[in-house]
């Protein structure tokens, strides 16, 4: 990947689908990712990879607030 640009084979990412892992997806996909992908499960479902940041949204200072509540919805 690049720049968070998320590529596999397509029967990867028809098992992703299939299991429920691919758990974000970008509404404006800003970098090409693979069928819009911005967070994947492991099969479990108790571990995420994120690809966006959503730290560096959480300040109005640093240009905006919409990281917060995905931050703040991972404690509940």
């Amino acid at each position: 990947h690049g720049e968070g640009c998320y590529q596999c084979d397509p029967d990867t990412f028809s098992a992703l689908e299939q299991g429920g892992q691919i758990v974000l997806r970008y509404a404006k996909n800003p970098n090409g990712s693979l069928g819009d992908v911005a967070g994947l499960s492991n099969a479990k479902g108790n571990v995420l990879g994120l690809m966006p940041h959503p730290e560096r949204a959480c300040d109005p200072l640093l240009g905006g607030i919409d990281g917060r509540q995905l931050l703040q919805n991972l404690g509940s």
